[in-house]
């Protein structure tokens, strides 16, 4: 990979890792399952008038939208309203990558190697100490909810392979058409109409808040998306995919000094055994490539 591409590929990491205090600032003023609607929704109209829609199974494209787009924003914003650090939540949300291998080797018997089993157990044990450092802190519950949304991520990873959209953009767009309408209905029900108002009365939030949105819809989504979209047709996935690291790097990073969330250091620790378990693993291809290719070269 160029280094121009490689510089791509790490603003991308830079953007999504200051997504999640983008999140911080619209949590301040919007209830978090009517955010998830209105992030979407954004996304959504423009998108069924422009952009045609792809031609893939719907089956796919459903999955996709209530895993990707619905499951994960849905817990991931409520156990950051309910008290789960902004850096950790990035973190956290990463377990994404070993639920995806585990969904999967269960669901559609796809092949583990013995390095991403390893990788997977790395990876485990570290989010087993940073729920731990949690709990100790009494916020095991946003630990919870954090990590189901990193499940739901998994849900629409592996929905996502298996559309094999000609257009990887386009389906992403078309993911967001998905979230509005249940989102909407949730926060109806759950969060109550009054307090769906109270969220669009100008206050001293209001302006951190759409600031906030605006950078999740704009920076996160479709300029991130589209950059890490370009990138992922031109290069091996297991070139571009390991950048995506740098999220939480920068996710803990801009909390610590931005919103001057101290770090542990047994959270330390465990956010080093994820990062290194989720490399590990997800590198695992590329490790693999290159014997593959004198294997091929030796039956010639």
């Amino acid at each position: 990979m160029p280094i121009s591409h490689r510089l791509l590929a790490a603003s991308v990491a830079v953007m999504w890792g200051l997504n999640f205090i983008a999140i911080d600032a619209s949590l301040g003023q919007f209830p978090p399952f009517l955010l998830v609607a209105l992030r979407f929704a954004i996304i959504a109209v423009p998108t069924l008038l422009l952009v045609p829609r792809p031609q893939v199974p719907v089956r796919w494209l459903l999955g996709y939208g209530i895993g990707f787009g619905t499951l994960q924003f849905l817990f991931l914003y409520w156990g950051m309203a309910v008290g789960m650090p902004t850096g950790l939540a990035s973190l956290v949300l990463q377990s994404s990558a070993p639920f995806t291998v585990l969904l999967g080797a269960v669901a559609f018997r796809d092949r583990v190697t013995a390095r991403q089993l390893v990788g997977l157990g790395v990876a485990t044990l570290g989010l087993a100490v940073v729920g731990w450092s949690q709990a100790q802190a009494a916020a095991f519950a946003p630990f919870l909810l954090v990590l189901a949304g990193g499940f739901g991520w998994a849900i629409g990873n592996v929905s996502n392979a298996r559309a094999r959209a000609a257009n990887p953009l386009h389906l992403t767009l078309w993911m967001s058409v998905v979230p509005p309408v249940p989102m909407l209905a949730l926060s109806l029900v759950v969060e109550g109409p009054d307090a769906i108002a109270a969220a669009f009365v100008p206050g001293p939030h209001m302006v951190p808040a759409l600031v906030g949105l605006a950078y999740t819809v704009l920076i996160g989504t479709l300029v991130g998306s589209g950059i890490w979209t370009w990138l992922m047709a031109r290069h091996p996935a297991g070139v571009v995919a390991p950048f995506s690291m740098l999220v939480p790097v920068v996710g803990l990073s801009a909390s610590a000094v931005l919103l001057g969330e101290h770090i542990e250091v047994a959270t330390a620790l465990g956010a080093a055994l994820v990062i290194g378990g989720v490399l590990w693993g997800r590198c695992a291809r590329e490790a693999l490539a290159p014997r593959r290719r004198r294997a091929e070269l030796r039956k010639l």
